[in-house]
């Protein structure tokens, strides 16, 4: 399935993966695997992986490698997940003449609460998990850099809250999870108008954000 999510963005769903393809590079910021930071993208991807995977590829070249498969040509943000693709939630508003969209795909095997104690005691290990809560942010507005880091942190509170009124539990702690060991999250600043220097909880922006993130990440978690 391919739609068009605004005049600059194209969505395909399946099976496989969830593409966002941009008629142009437009900045992302995010803790992807492939390509994290802050870049100009043409694509975004989160790709479905097996959940018993022994492959021992790099996440980031296989994403890659997946990339070029696909013909995506372009700088490409990609991340992964053993969800179901069918647990993509998509909500949308229009705010004062700026486009908001936020895109969820959840897994939560590996729940986890903000200070839990780490399953791997080396600073530079990395994580094997993959049933992961991925999410993407669209806004068709001109960010600032430090509006897009106060995008990341308002929709990663809602991701939290929603986690919370679900009553999810981390396994490690028995409290109430904040997300999983493995969630990643990008945030799209369009080239509209206008620049937009804050969005935090006390603007209009901030407010929408958190109530969009909020509702997706809640149908996503009831699919």
């Amino acid at each position: 399935m391919t739609i068009n999510i605004n005049s600059f963005t194209q969505l395909q769903h399946n099976g496989e993966h969830i593409h966002v393809a941009f008629s142009s590079p437009q900045r992302v910021m995010s803790s992807a695997i492939l390509n994290g930071g802050l870049i100009k993208a043409d694509h975004i991807v989160n790709r479905k992986v097996a959940q018993d995977s022994s492959s021992c590829e790099a996440p980031d070249k296989s994403l890659r490698d997946y990339a070029k498969t696909q013909g995506w040509e372009g700088n490409v943000v990609g991340m992964m997940t053993a969800a179901s693709m069918n647990s993509l939630c998509i909500e949308q508003a229009c705010i004062e003449g700026v486009d908001i969209t936020v895109l969820v795909t959840t897994g939560i095997n590996n729940a986890r609460r903000a200070g839990d104690k780490a399953d791997i005691r080396e600073l530079l290990g990395m994580s094997e998990e993959v049933g992961t809560i991925n999410l993407i942010l669209i806004c068709s507005a001109r960010l600032t850099d430090a509006a897009m880091l106060e995008a990341v942190m308002v929709a990663t509170e809602g991701k939290a809250a929603a986690l919370q009124d679900a009553d999810v539990l981390s396994p490690i702690s028995g409290r109430l999870a904040t997300g999983t060991g493995t969630d990643a999250i990008a945030v799209v600043s369009g080239n509209g108008s206008p620049k937009i220097a804050f969005c935090g909880k006390h603007v209009l922006l901030g407010e929408w954000i958190g109530r969009l993130v909020i509702a997706a990440v809640t149908r996503s978690l009831a699919t």
